[in-house]
């Protein structure tokens, strides 16, 4: 009996649920990332339209930069495109979902400005 008292640890069903846990987290992950990273790109893509002098030309550089970085979610009519001072400012916001099982969805919300 002395033995079993100094023995710790998990046991095979503990490890097989904190191994699901960590499979489901990791599966949510993978769904997210991809999300962010097209984020990053239109931020990067916000900045670069900055750069133009008119709507139309902040538009239209943004869906050649989205068109280059591969980016679905917005495009160049979804922008807000206004002026702070002399600089151009791009603002933009949108939302993903990302379904995770029956009618579950996650959603992402998004939102960034060329400042």
């Amino acid at each position: 009996m002395a033995f079993k008292r100094q023995q710790r640890g998990m046991t095979f069903i503990g490890l097989l649920v904190v191994g699901g846990l960590l499979a489901i987290a990791g599966l949510i992950a993978a769904q997210v990332f991809p999300t962010y990273i097209e984020y990053l790109a239109v931020q990067k893509a916000a900045k670069k339209a900055a750069a133009g002098t008119t709507v139309a030309d902040v538009r239209s550089i943004f869906d050649k930069a989205a068109q280059i970085d591969d980016i679905r979610s917005i495009s160049g009519k979804d922008l807000e495109v206004g002026k702070q001072g002399n600089n151009v400012v791009v603002s933009f916001s949108y939302q993903r979902e990302i379904h995770l099982a029956g009618p579950a969805y996650l959603v992402m919300k998004y939102a960034g400005s060329s400042q």
